[in-house]
């Protein structure tokens, strides 16, 4: 049973926690806002540096592949709706990339703080590079922390939301290094007769008993 968590870092199958942040689309309330959607909540250390700036701009060129997976971006950061509007113009000026997503300005730390994105040791006053994939049924389906210093791979966020989606639709999981149109592994067998229906299906690829491959094509 998913419950929603007061505080410390959401973890895998909890609840996302509800809140209400001004954006610069003005203010949301991400439970209404998500509307049946996927939701990538991201946070940036800080407006204005350069690291951030190569991902604001990146998963806005990308954000018709986040669209076919019905999914909806939101960024976050403890600066100001002023500093927040400021660097999305001048990120459209210098790179020619337009924003199209909300970013939450999160002055109070209100929902940095619900989702364990302020880590001590590395800054009290900056968010770390926190991404959160959260379902339809604003569950946490995924989680992933980088620190200040390093970006993030949009690729493989993209890849990992893309799994999830695949597990979900097919009742599988997804291999290492799985990519959207390679096999994915069948559910192993929970007693005998569960692997004796295994056995009868001849276009899985047998590698042992419990480890069983299948095409989605």
């Amino acid at each position: 049973m998913t419950q929603e968590i007061p505080g410390g870092i959401p973890r895998i199958g909890d609840l996302a926690p509800d809140f209400k942040a001004l954006t610069t689309q003005g203010e949301l309330e991400l439970s209404k806002w998500q509307d049946g959607k996927w939701v990538i909540l991201f946070s940036h250390p800080a407006d204005f540096t350069p690291v951030c700036s190569t991902e604001l701009t990146e998963f806005a060129r990308r954000s018709a592949e986040f669209d076919k997976l019905n999914t909806k971006l939101i960024g976050l950061s403890i600066d100001s709706i002023h500093s927040h509007m400021a660097w999305r113009e001048n990120l459209k000026a210098i790179l020619g990339v337009s924003i199209n997503y909300p970013m939450i300005a999160d002055i109070d730390m209100k929902v940095a703080k619900l989702y364990g994105m302020l880590h001590d040791n590395a800054s009290a006053t900056a968010t770390v590079r926190a991404v959160f994939l959260i379902d339809p049924k604003r569950v946490v389906r995924a989680l992933v922390y980088y620190p200040l210093n390093v970006g993030r791979n949009i690729d493989e966020i993209v890849r990992l939301l893309t799994g999830l989606q695949t597990a979900d639709k097919h009742g599988c999981a997804c291999p290492v290094n799985w990519q959207p149109g390679d096999k994915v592994i069948v559910p192993p067998p929970k007693n005998e007769t569960e692997l004796a229906e295994r056995d009868s299906h001849k276009e899985y690829e047998r590698i042992d008993f419990y480890l069983r491959k299948k095409s989605l094509s």
